[in-house]
This record gives C-alpha cells, sequence and structure tokens, in this order.
C-alpha cells in the first residue's frame, strides 16, 4: 500500500544531480510516495544475471552477478543475503566452503517513477575447488501478485578447475498472429528446467529476441501509426510526449507479462542471464528498413523506449535520464553521451546517474544511427578456459552495415589484451544476432527487389491485393527486413568477410578456438568455416575451422517444413574466400522422437508423440523430407560445455596437440541414414590427429572425430554425460529439439556434435602454406 507525501511542480531539482533516500545518485526527486507496507510489493523477480569474472591470476577467482526485483514505488532499501548451499556432487556434500558464510548486499536503486521501482544488487562469491550452489533471498519479499510464492533461489558455479556450462537460447516469443496456445507458449523452458535440475547450467546466453514486442503495432499505441497508409505522412509522423508515455507503459508491462510467466520465470531466477538484444527486443526489423524511413520520429522514439527497458531488464543497468520525444527538441539532437535530459520526464521520476559501465562492456564510441545510444557488447570468461564475446549488431544496425568499423576495433583490441594476458584460454564463444554461415538467399532478395514486384505492391497499397505479404512499415515485402538481417545478405558481404578474416587471425595468433552462436532464423542448423581441403589441414589444427551453432527459436513457431527444406537444397559449399569453405552439417540424422528414447521414455518409430511420449503412445508429426539432415523446423535451444570438464593437466598449462590427449570413450560409428558405414567419413583412432581431408571429400558429412556419427547416436546428444572426444579442451555441442508442440511439458530429443581444441602450434613448420 503506497501513498503520496508531496507534490510538485517540475523545478531544478528534477534535473540537478542529487541522493535519493536510498543514497543513490541520480536526477529528479521520483514519485513522493511512502509505503505503508510491511514488506516488499513485487511486480516481477528476482532475476539473475551473471556478469564477469576477476582476481583469475591470484588463483581465487571472484565471480560477479547481479539480481534485478522491479517493486511498487516508495519502498525503502531492501537488502539481499547471499549464502553456499552445498556442492553440486552429492558425493562433495561435505566439502568446506572458502570465504565467509553468508553476505548480505545493498540494493542499488536504477530508476523509480509513480508506478515501479527497480532495485538492483550487485552480488559477487569465491570460487571453489568444487562446483558449488548458492542461495540467495531478498528480505521482505511480497509479490503483488498473491498467486506467487516467495523462496530463496539456488545457482550453481563451477569449480577453480571447471568453465561453464552453457545454455544458448534465442527468439523467446511469438510474432504477431500467432496462435500461442497451439504452441503451448515457452513451453521447452520446462525441458530447460529439466536438463538443469540435472545438471546445472552455469549461464544461459540470450542470443536476441529475448521478449517480442512487435503487438505494440497491432494492439499497442502504435496501431493509429499503422494504419496511416500514406508512407510520406507516416514518416513525418511526430512522436510527442503523449506517445512517448504510452508506449514507455506497454513495453513495462509486456516485459513484466513475460518475464513474470512460469516456466521462463523460474529460469531467470536459477540461471545467470548474459544476453544481446536484436530486432524483436525493440519492433520487427528494426534497423533494416529503408534509411529515411528508419530515421523517422516514431522509430527513434520507440528505439529510445526499448532501450531503456533492455537495460533496465536484460543488464541490470540504469537507463539514460531522458529517450527521445519531439516535444523536446534537445532530445532530437544527440551527442556523444546520448540523449539530453527531458524535465518533463523527469517529473515524479528518478534515475540513478552514477551507475558505473561494468568492466564486462566494451562500449561504442558513437550512438546509433537510430538508437540515441551507443552499443553495448560483452566480453567475459565462463570459467577457466572458455572466453565469450557478444557482439551488439542491432544499436549501430543500418540496412547497409551491422556494426561502425570503429566496433570492431574495440571488441578485436579486447580479445586480443585478453588472450595475450590470459594463454590458458582455449576457446571464444562468440555470440551473433543471426547466423553467419548459412545459405545463401540472395536469389529471393533479387526477386523481392525486384522491379517485377512493383505491380503487386501498387495493387497492394490501391486495393489491399496480397494483403499479408507486404509489412505495414515501409511497404515492402514483409520478408525483405528478414533477409536484409542476415549477414549473407549481398549488402552485408564484404563486412561479413571482414568479420571471419578478424576472427580466423584472432584464432591462428592466440591458438584458440572460434565457435559462433546465431538465432533468429526459428530453425536448428550447424553451419562450419573450414580451411579448403587442398590445403590439406586436419580440423584440429585449422585456424579456419568454426562452428556455427544455429539455435532458434526457444519459444516462437517455426518456418513451414517446405521453407527448411528448400533452405538445405540450397546447403551449396560455398567459398568466402581463395582458402575458406563453408558449409551446413548433416547432423540430423532422423526427425526428433522417430526412433530411440526421449528422456528416459521410448519412443518407437513414429508411434510416440510430444504429450504422449510419457505414455509411450500416439504420432508424431514429420517435420523435414527425407532428404533434409542439415536445416530442423521445429522450436530447440543448445548445450555447450567442455568434453573434459576437469582436465588432468593445469589450467595455465599450454594445450597439447590433439595427438598427445588422453584417452577418451570411443567414437560413434559414422553411418548414413540408412544404417551403412559413411564412406566419406574420416576413419582414424579419435587419440589421433584426423588425416587431412580429401580434395574430393563431401565437408557436408563429418570432417574430423568430434563430428563422427553427429546426431542423435552421438555421444553428446543427450546434453548431459560429457563425451571426452577431441582431446581433454574439446567442446560437446547438443541442439535440444522439440518433438511434438502438442506437448505441454515441451520434452526434447538431442543432436550432438563436438569440437576439437585449436593446436595453433603445428603452423610452425609450416611457413605461409597454411
Amino acid at each position: 500500500m503506497s501513498q503520496p507525501a508531496a507534490s510538485n511542480d517540475i523545478g531544478v531539482d528534477e534535473i540537478s544531480p542529487q541522493k535519493d533516500a536510498s543514497g543513490t545518485r541520480g536526477v529528479g526527486v521520483g514519485p513522493q510516495i511512502l509505503s505503508t507496507a510491511n514488506e516488499s510489493e513485487v511486480i516481477v523477480g528476482p532475476l539473475l544475471n551473471y556478469r564477469r569474472m576477476s582476481n583469475e591470476k591470484t588463483g581465487e577467482p571472484v565471480w560477479h552477478g547481479s539480481v534485478l526485483v522491479v517493486a511498487t514505488p516508495g519502498q525503502s532499501s531492501p537488502e539481499l543475503t547471499l549464502s553456499p548451499a552445498g556442492a553440486v556432487n552429492p558425493a562433495e556434500e561435505n566439502t568446506i566452503f572458502t570465504g565467509p558464510a553468508s553476505r548480505t548486499f545493498g540494493a542499488d536503486k536504477l530508476y523509480e517513477d509513480p508506478d515501479k521501482a527497480f532495485w538492483r544488487f550487485l552480488i559477487e562469491l569465491p570460487f571453489q575447488q568444487f562446483e558449488s550452489k548458492w542461495e540467495y533471498k531478498v528480505k521482505g519479499l511480497a509479490y503483488v501478485d498473491e498467486k506467487n510464492t516467495v523462496k530463496p533461489q539456488v545457482f550453481a558455479v563451477p569449480s577453480i578447475a571447471q568453465s561453464m556450462r552453457i545454455l544458448f537460447h534465442s527468439c523467446n516469443g511469438f510474432s504477431v498472429g500467432t496462435d500461442i496456445n497451439a504452441w503451448n507458449g515457452p513451453a521447452l523452458w520446462n525441458d530447460v528446467l529439466r536438463m538443469h535440475g540435472q545438471r546445472p547450467f552455469h549461464v544461459m546466453i540470450g542470443g536476441g529476441d529475448q521478449i517480442y514486442n512487435d503487438g505494440v503495432r497491432v494492439d499497442g499505441p502504435l496501431r493509429p501509426w499503422t494504419d496511416i497508409g500514406n508512407p510520406h505522412k507516416r514518416r513525418e509522423f511526430p512522436f510527442g510526449e503523449k506517445m512517448r508515455a504510452e508506449c514507455d507503459e506497454y513495453y513495462f508491462k509486456n516485459y513484466v507479462r513475460w518475464y513474470g510467466q512460469k516456466p521462463f520465470s523460474n529460469a531467470n531466477g536459477q540461471i545467470p542471464q548474459l544476453n544481446i538484444w536484436d530486432d524483436h527486443d525493440i519492433i520487427d526489423g528494426f534497423g533494416s528498413y529503408t534509411d529515411h524511413f528508419m530515421k523517422c520520429s516514431v522509430f527513434r522514439g520507440i528505439g529510445g523506449v526499448a532501450h531503456k527497458y533492455y537495460l533496465l531488464f536484460q543488464h541490470h543497468m540504469a537507463p539514460p535520464k531522458s529517450t527521445f520525444t519531439t516535444d523536446a527538441p534537445k532530445t532530437t539532437e544527440v551527442g556523444s553521451e546520448g540523449t539530453p535530459v527531458d524535465p518533463v520526464q523527469l517529473k515524479d521520476t528518478f534515475v540513478m546517474t552514477n551507475d558505473l559501465d561494468d568492466p564486462s562492456f566494451i562500449i561504442g564510441s558513437k550512438p546509433g544511427p537510430y538508437v540515441e545510444e551507443r552499443s553495448r557488447n560483452i566480453y567475459c570468461r565462463l570459467g577457466a578456459r572458455i572466453a565469450f564475446c557478444g557482439i551488439d549488431a542491432r544499436t549501430e544496425r543500418t540496412r547497409h552495415q551491422i556494426n561502425y568499423p570503429e566496433t570492431y576495433k574495440l571488441i578485436f583490441d579486447r580479445l586480443a589484451q585478453e588472450f595475450e594476458a590470459n594463454k590458458e584460454l582455449k576457446h571464444l564463444i562468440l555470440l551473433l544476432g543471426v547466423p553467419i554461415a548459412y545459405p545463401r538467399l540472395q536469389w529471393l532478395e533479387n526477386i523481392f527487389s525486384s522491379p517485377l514486384i512493383a505491380p503487386i505492391k501498387f495493387l497492394n497499397k490501391r486495393f489491399g491485393f496480397g494483403g499479408s505479404i507486404f509489412n505495414k512499415f515501409d511497404g515492402n515485402v514483409d520478408l525483405l527486413d528478414d533477409l536484409d538481417d542476415h549477414y549473407t545478405a549481398h549488402q552485408h558481404k564484404h563486412e561479413r568477410r571482414d568479420l571471419i578474416h578478424m576472427l580466423q587471425n584472432l584464432a591462428k595468433k592466440h591458438s584458440v578456438r572460434v565457435t559462433i552462436l546465431g538465432g533468429d532464423v526459428h530453425l536448428a542448423a550447424i553451419g562450419r568455416f573450414y580451411s579448403k581441403p587442398k590445403l590439406g589441414i586436419p580440423a584440429e589444427r585449422d585456424f579456419r575451422y568454426m562452428p556455427n551453432v544455429i539455435s532458434s527459436a526457444i519459444t516462437n513457431k517455426p518456418p513451414p517444413q517446405a521453407v527448411a527444406n528448400l533452405l538445405a537444397k540450397r546447403n551449396k559449399i560455398h567459398h568466402l574466400d581463395h582458402d575458406t569453405d563453408e558449409t551446413l552439417l548433416e547432423i540430423f540424422d532422423r526427425d526428433p522422437g522417430h526412433g530411440g528414447k526421449v528422456n528416459g521414455a521410448s519412443a518407437n518409430g513414429s508411434e510416440a508423440s510430444g504429450a504422449e511420449i510419457a505414455n509411450g503412445k500416439g504420432k508424431i508429426e514429420k517435420k523435414t523430407s527425407d532428404a533434409n539432415h542439415a536445416t530442423m523446423p521445429s522450436r530447440n535451444y543448445a548445450i555447450i560445455c567442455e568434453s573434459n570438464p576437469s582436465p588432468t593437466a593445469t589450467t595455465s598449462a599450454p594445450a597439447p596437440s590433439a595427438s598427445a590427449s588422453a584417452t577418451p570413450a570411443p567414437a560413434p560409428a559414422a553411418t548414413t541414414t540408412n544404417g551403412d558405414t559413411n564412406p566419406d567419413v574420416i576413419e582414424q583412432d579419435q587419440t589421433q590427429t584426423s588425416s587431412p581431408p580429401d580434395p574430393k571429400y563431401n565437408a557436408r558429412k563429418p570432417i574430423h572425430i568430434g563430428e563422427q556419427g553427429a546426431g542423435t547416436g552421438h555421444p553428446a546428444a543427450n546434453g548431459l554425460t560429457e563425451t571426452k572426444l577431441c582431446g581433454p579442451f574439446g567442446l560437446d555441442v547438443t541442439l535440444r529439439v522439440e518433438i511434438s508442440p502438442s506437448d505441454k511439458e515441451g520434452h526434447t530429443d538431442g543432436y550432438g556434435f563436438s569440437v576439437p581444441a585449436l593446436d595453433a602450434g603445428a603452423y610452425a613448420d609450416h611457413g605461409e602454406k597454411w
């Protein structure tokens, strides 16, 4: 229960830096409401984030993260207690924790207005010699929604010697017009929680579209603007204070609805998030429409509002003091520090201003062209041997660029610095919003951009002909903005090639294997870059070998089977340059649920289906053609972890060549879809380095030991047990694919392969040949 304490007109206090009652420095005096409740009334939360590691060189590394609680306004500063909760492995339950038994952390007020207050706890803890569990509890919480119950949250942290066990997801929402009930909402998060319960994830990486805000133009405040038929009038439409406030309310309520919905909300409190954003976090296609249209007031306005809540909910950071509005001319004149203060927006509002950027952020040097703020790229370590970099590919995006050249320089300077200083790092996980090793669709772009489409556009404009084919923004074909988003779009061709070359140089110089994550396309696939077979380089020593794990969507519906089959037919062997090829791995040996066992339940042929898997009855719909083994149109997520989570070698030791690895478990036999031995597979003992590929080799098939038997028969397919493939520093990758959308529990089937570490020391004997 809250009540107003006083009211005041806009004055100097609204824009002058000051401290609020909690001691946080900021601008604005806040809503002047005092809570009479004995407990903190929570709207949504707690939400747990991972930020970074520190003190790695001392042998006593520290884990850094944050917890966010969104509460009703006018409450006093809450407190959080963090305590050890035992070892993950029951056999280590009596192990003694180092460090304090428990710690109490105060909260920072990031933002407060008459409807809500954002409280953030910055927490830290010491890594242990064993994989550990930690419990946190915010004192005196009570939910506004009485159906929610308050309980302590527990999360897992790897040991000092381990790298993190990673969950990767993207497209966590539904496109406008989707029948959500037909897809059982976010059902796959039930499967995530099941897997987490068997072997906990240490971090969950969000690859963009963690939320879908597209409804703002259908049932939200942008509907009147969207309905304007004249493109010129739509471009000139103002984004005044009233529309800004309405959009602000819409985005906030949509975040509360989605982030407070089970089972996604349960995962948010137990698995630390690490996110970048993409277009649907703002609105569909943002950044990929024509430049003169993207610069219109409405796009700039919603870009600012979406960025505000992206910072608050997904990064636990204080937002800018104001966002763009045409009613405040100062906000339209953006400088290097972003949007200037608008006193009207600060009425009854408080915004923290002394929130220091976390060292994990690589901040762009200038604001984006349509979002009036600078990009936030991320670097951090994921435990002992894995580095992570997430590129913000939306803030600076236009139809003709993804990131500024200056931003790439900042990112790769930071990466070079980190790998030079930390020789124990063996892998770089690079997160991009969209796939980069993916079938070319330039022929489809050419059709959509062709003058032949002009008569159809005219008929659509005048008579509504082909209505759903054309978007409501700029009148172009609706799929064109999605195609323009892709790195493989013709206008991004040079930027894409330059990025891959920078990654190749980084991999070669620092002997680090690069694995790329990408989402967006609503299906699962595994792309790879690799050296042309004529160069004769085994994958373990190939700095050009970079898998692209394409996992999307965890919630949104997949494309039709015909689209996935068409993409698979376009799975050619492409030539990035004179020495680098690329293609998709044929990993899908069968459709999910068609044979074998699924989560311990029998799935006989096609006689088990979705929700009925547990009962062993029902029928599973086929998802792909018999010829498609490269793309899977079914909801999915990915698991990435080390093949040998606790190598016997010390973490600071240099990586040995693959031939010097410990003896791993036997590799699965690589077979064709009819069960025969695959003649294309490079046969070898897996303790040895792969043989150089034959120049006539079919690279859609496995090209190294970790790819042999890729699919449901691979040891990595279950996502729970390490394969011990690819030497002591290999990675296991699992795609968990939904069996049936009618299954409310979201059961999945697994497809696996492994990634070798890189032994760049082999280059010394070959000079410039490689």
